[in-house]
């Protein structure tokens, strides 16, 4: 069997409680029988383990007064969602051997997490006790180290305990970001007066922040960025905003990106203006919406009602642009007058089929639209002229 050791991602910790005494071949032998088809093949334990995409499962376990107590640890190279089934699975075994048991998952343990802890401690200790020679052998590593130093200087701040860096309280001005990971990338590049809103609800003590300190708002290029954009607004005293580029982070931001980010920071009062010159613009396309359904309204009635007058008399109407008639003629005379006539009509509405050959000539002559019967073989509508049917009306 294959060893994933050094390739494992994750450490799943669990507790076992067995009504009765049980032994680590029993409870290994319950893991992988009642978890078996439970997840398909593609998450079989046994599969995975003959794969190497899980270690050995280990198992203490003692019995105490007619029960059995113990730990269960199974490695895991799979992803952070794959390991979270897998760890959810375990919790679905009722049984190990005759016994009824119930087993749950304390933690994961991110296993490189760890060791980069265990690294960055080491660092720091190598940093300060073992290095004699003034100059140390890579500008590249002194950085790593020296970023990973101040990852370390995260803080929990306030009751709902916010991502922020150690410089909050000392500091006049503020950047307000959106999460942990935000927190983490300026740190990462020195900015210590930063705290993230952790969410789109934003905490009392952000607002309480707002009310005697500098804030500028700095959030991602997207749509998550501007909902929380909004609701800072409402509810938190903002002086200026930043936002990353369009589609991008602030957790994936560069050293020079974030000062260029920063230094465009925009008065609040610009960003209030903009949005109600949005509203504004809104509230005037609605207007101007529901002025055009209401116009759109009355000419259909207008239209219904000369169809009614009209409809199996084979007439044909010509109307102005306030409904009025201009002229009322015979349908077979509709073609005839329409050349050689110079009627001045916004519309005609005839008793007939609409052709192609009327369609032509009422465009030249400018009429808006043409009311019939039905469409017969009509290819080609201009733009400009509007075709209804009397089924329409």
């Amino acid at each position: 069997m294959k060893a994933p050791s050094d390739t494992t991602k994750y450490l799943i910790h669990a507790e076992i409680v067995a009504e009765g005494v049980v032994e680590r071949p029993d409870v290994v032998g319950a893991i992988f029988g009642q978890t078996e088809g439970l997840l398909g093949d593609d998450l079989d334990l046994r599969e995975l383990q003959k794969t190497g995409r899980i270690g050995r499962i280990e198992v203490k376990i003692e019995s105490k007064s007619g029960k059995s107590y113990g730990e269960i640890k199974v490695p895991s190279s799979l992803d952070k969602i794959e390991t979270a089934i897998l760890a959810a699975a375990l919790e679905t075994i009722e049984r190990v051997g005759p016994c009824s048991a119930k087993i749950k998952v304390k933690k994961i343990e991110d296993v490189r997490a760890s060791k980069r802890k265990k690294i960055i401690e080491r660092a720091k200790e190598i940093l300060k006790e073992l290095f004699e020679e003034p100059e140390i052998e890579s500008e590249k590593i002194v950085e790593l180290v020296r970023q990973a130093v101040r990852s370390e200087e995260i803080i929990e701040y306030g009751e709902e305990k916010l991502p922020a860096g150690p410089a909050i309280d000392e500091s006049d001005a503020i950047i307000v970001v959106e999460g942990r990971a935000d927190v983490l990338n300026l740190l990462k590049h020195g900015i210590k007066n930063v705290i993230a809103v952790n969410g789109t609800n934003i905490p009392k003590t952000i607002i309480e922040l707002s009310k005697k300190k500098t804030v500028t708002a700095f959030l991602d290029g997207d749509r998550g960025g501007d909902l929380i954009l909004k609701e800072l607004l409402q509810v938190a005293d903002i002086d200026y905003v930043a936002r990353a580029p369009e589609g991008k982070g602030v957790e994936d931001l560069t050293q020079k990106e974030i000062i260029k980010a920063l230094r465009n920071k925009v008065p609040v009062e610009q960003i209030l203006s903009k949005m109600e010159k949005k509203v504004e613009e809104k509230e005037t396309a609605e207007k101007e919406e529901k002025e055009n359904k209401e116009e759109e309204f009355d000419l259909i009635a207008a239209l219904r009602k000369h169809k009614e007058e009209i409809e199996g008399k084979l007439l044909a109407r010509f109307v102005d642009s306030d409904m009025n008639v201009v002229k009322e003629i015979p349908v077979r005379d509709l073609v005839k007058v329409l050349k050689t006539n110079n009627i001045k009509a916004s519309g005609i509405i005839f008793d007939g089929v609409i052709t192609q050959r009327v369609v032509d000539i009422a465009a030249k002559k400018n009429i808006s639209y043409l009311v019939g019967v039905r469409l017969g073989s009509v290819v080609k509508i201009p733009t400009k002229l509007k075709i209804i049917t009397f089924d329409e009306l």
